[in-house]
């Protein structure tokens, strides 16, 4: 919304500069994003008269001309517009006149000089010289009335500054100067002065038949006939100015006035051309088939989900958005229909944009506009065609009002208590009364409770915290004091046996791991690839359509983050990230940190990428596999040990991927990534990856001191033959189950596989796999016979089990 400083203080003056007006308007709400001049600074420029004018001697397209400039002696200036003239008021820059800068960046300054031989004094003036305007054709040309030797900026009021504020959407009703005075009028409690309405005497009873037959689209009509206009008449200086330092194009009268009036009052009118009208007018839902040409030249299809106004043969107007292109006025229009609505908002909301564009009309029916003041609102637009294009020959019909189907206010109640604890301030209810009233916002108070009726233009206020940031906004931001939130402040201590999530970060960051935050918000098709989710928790408004999903993995994110390595000539990546996932849930029910029927769990995944290290000298170069990954995994829980057991996962190789167990639960997975994302996902090699849940890997036993045994301990190794499909971690699990169920079990303190064995000597079907056994007494020495019998007590329980047997 952009507006003359000039043109509020004619509505409301408060005594403050322009500085502190901006000031004001920002905190009460209404952001000012811009204060600008509406000229750039020039001097000893003013008002002069062309008494006298000859040919140039010596040039056939210069005129020497003799300007009173109120002196009392006329100066003698050379000029080669086209329009100079005898008698003519013009802008005259004198001798010492400095005026804004050319191309060149610099200052222009006015001397007394020769022309082809002929002294000039001064110079006449464009409007593009004094940067006013893009044209530069001719002449600035003044009014007859212009007084000789007034400063030219005070004339024209060039002293003026430019407001632009960016509004909220919730404040339609200061969409106009009106709307911004009463603002400034309820904040500094300066007096408004509205602009009036005089009705204009009706001289014809000519009325063009109406219909409203959609009230879910249009709730008011309002429209009056007009004849024996003069559409030729020139815009007047004063209203011209306004509508242009408001952002607006100076068009033609009618035009002009109707975008006045949109400026002033905030109601976007519409002017047809009546002799363009066939039959009467219809307000209607559109027709699918039925197209539009509009006044920007498109020409649009139309369907039931628009509002029009058609008249017995075709559409002439897109209902609040634009006029059509065949009612448009032009100078030749001597006779119009002049039209005021109220539109209902959801009835506009959204139509604009589906054609691509945006209005001034939509954008403030869109949001809501006064529904009341239809018929004063054309009385004043008429009053305006009236003295601007009114001939003697001008006949004005009676205003034909439609009221059909209006807003009906209810009374929102605020309590003063409540305004107290949310603002924060020992509000009283005579002060709330007092804001209320500078607002016009009529209420009833009961016992510290407010019901207060909105004004037909605010469309704002539904709730009571609308009412409670009225009365916040005019009592002041500023005075409202910056006290710290009191609460108790009790430090809580962390459980001994967890550890944060920043210790597992820092773990990570030593294992060589960057740390990636990745949306939550993931494709859909990432959820079927990676975690086989046909049926993913959908976003509503997605701010994207590759974004249109909740994760119920970190996998996606991960492999984008090796993508967009790869792309950039980085081939080794070591990632991981720490975050939730989403999952539906029945269980799970409101909470200070959870959502009904979803479940939120903090996951930690990382991948790995490339080379297992750089290239150096002291090893050789190999890609990382699952083992290194796997090893990186148990030092991330030790000195928990960690159980794996082959599993099937959609993202995982189905040979080389594993679930991740810790005390017989399931926390997560390992392995390697499947070869058809590989191809899909065009990475030339795969990627190792792992996922736990973090609640498990924050998790620490407690350490306990236990003294160091002084006597030595002892190694055996046992090789084992077994069929190539049972797994080790089998035979761990059998070792284990012989350790509980032996009394000498406890003796082994270690047992690590070191060698897997498949070919000579071996049945095609069978491996052979050696385990490494520490065993210590912390009693005693070891005695051989004590080890003997328990690695047989071992061996014997892996035969029974997996039918192992002695490698000889």
């Amino acid at each position: 919304m952009q507006f003359s400083e000039n043109w509020l203080r004619t509505l409301v003056d408060p005594k403050m500069t322009s500085d502190e007006l901006a000031h004001l308007l920002t905190m009460s709400g209404l952001e000012v994003e811009e204060v600008e001049p509406v000229a750039p600074p020039f001097n000893n420029v003013v008002v002069g008269h062309v008494r006298e004018m000859a040919k140039h001697p010596n040039a056939d397209r210069l005129n020497v001309c003799q300007v009173d400039v109120g002196t009392g002696t006329l100066l003698n200036i050379v000029c080669g517009a086209p329009n100079v003239r005898p008698g003519l008021k013009v802008v005259c820059a004198m001798a010492g006149a400095v005026l804004p800068p050319g191309a060149d960046g610099k200052p222009f300054e006015i001397k007394v000089g020769q022309l082809r031989g002929v002294e000039s004094q001064g110079m006449l003036c464009s409007a593009k010289e004094l940067k006013l305007s893009e044209e530069g054709a001719g002449l600035i040309e003044l009014p007859d009335d212009a007084p000789v030797g007034q400063n030219f900026r005070d004339y024209y009021a060039l002293n003026d500054l430019k407001f632009t504020i960016k509004l909220t959407p919730n404040k339609a009703d200061c969409l106009s100067v009106l709307g911004v005075a009463r603002e400034v009028s309820a904040l500094t409690g300066t007096p408004l002065h509205a602009p009036a309405f005089r009705a204009v005497p009706v001289t014809s009873d000519e009325v063009l038949p109406v219909k409203v037959s959609a009230p879910d689209l249009c709730g008011r009509f309002s429209g009056r006939v007009i004849r024996g206009l003069n559409a030729k008449a020139a815009t007047p200086d004063w209203l011209k100015q306004r509508i242009e330092r408001s952002g607006q194009r100076s068009v033609s009268a009618l035009v002009d006035i109707s975008n006045y009036v949109m400026l002033e009052l905030g109601r976007p009118t519409h002017v047809f051309d009546l002799a363009k009208i066939h039959g009467g007018l219809d307000v209607r839902w559109g027709k699918a088939g039925e197209s539009l040409k509009l006044l920007n030249g498109n020409t649009i299809a139309v369907d039931e989900w628009v509002g029009v106004i058609a008249d017995d043969k075709e559409i002439e107007s897109l209902a609040g958005i634009m006029g059509g292109d065949a009612t448009a006025v032009s100078l030749d229009t001597d006779a119009i229909y002049l039209e005021a609505a109220f539109w209902w908002p959801n009835a506009i909301q959204g139509r604009a944009r589906k054609y691509n564009f945006s209005t001034d009309a939509a954008h403030r029916f869109e949001r809501g506009v006064d529904y009341a003041t239809t018929v004063e609102h054309i009385e004043r637009i008429t009053a305006l065609i009236v003295e601007i294009c009114g001939t003697a020959t001008t006949q004005v019909g009676p205003v034909d009002d439609h009221v059909v189907n209006l807003p009906q206010r209810q009374p929102v109640r605020m309590r003063t208590a409540r305004a107290q604890k949310v603002i924060g301030v020992p509000l009283t209810d005579e002060l709330i009364a007092d804001i209320f009233t500078r607002l016009a916002l009529p209420f009833t108070l009961d016992d510290g409770v407010f019901s207060v009726t909105a004004p037909s233009y605010r469309f704002d206020i539904e709730i009571e915290e609308d009412l409670i940031e009225e009365v916040a906004r005019v009592y002041g931001f500023e005075n409202i004091p910056a006290v710290a939130p009191v609460a108790p402040n009790t430090m809580r201590i962390a459980p001994e046996n967890t550890r944060s999530l920043f210790a597992v970060r820092h773990q990570l960051a030593d294992f060589g791991y960057q740390e990636v935050v990745n949306m939550s918000f993931v494709e859909s098709q990432w959820e079927l690839d990676f975690a086989g989710n046909d049926n993913p928790i959908k976003l509503r408004n997605p701010i994207a359509s590759q974004m249109s999903v909740m994760r119920s993995t970190l996998i996606g994110g991960l492999l984008a983050n090796v993508r967009y390595n790869l792309n950039r000539k980085t081939n080794r990546v070591r990632v991981f990230e720490v975050g939730a996932i989403f999952k539906r849930d029945g269980g799970v029910s409101d909470g200070a940190l959870t959502v009904a029927g979803y479940d939120q769990p903090q996951r930690v995944a990382a991948l790995a990428y490339g080379p297992v290290a750089d290239e150096q000298w002291g090893q050789g170069s190999r890609a990382v596999d699952f083992f290194d990954v796997k090893a990186d995994l148990e030092q991330l829980f030790a000195p928990q040990t960690l159980r794996f057991s082959k599993t099937a996962h959609p993202a995982l190789h189905p040979g080389r991927s594993a679930s991740v167990e810790l005390d017989g639960k399931v926390i997560g997975f390992i392995g390697e990534l499947h070869p058809r994302w590989l191809q899909k996902y065009d990475l030339p090699q795969a990627p190792v990856l792992f996922e736990v849940d973090a609640i498990a890997l924050q998790q620490r036993n407690v350490p306990k001191y236990s003294e160091i045994s002084k006597f030595p301990g002892a190694t055996r190794d046992l090789a084992l033959v077994v069929k190539q499909e049972v797994p080790a971690q089998d035979l761990l699990d059998s070792f284990a189950a012989a350790q509980k169920v032996n009394p000498q079990g406890k003796l082994v303190q270690a047992i690590v596989l070191f060698d897997e064995y498949r070919g000579k000597g071996l049945e095609a079907d069978e491996k052979s796999l050696a385990f490494r056994f520490s065993l210590q007494d912390t009693q005693n020495t070891l005695q051989d016979d004590v080890v003997d019998a328990v690695m047989a007590a071992l061996a014997e329980a892996a035969a029974q089990k997996h039918g192992a047997k002695l490698r000889a």
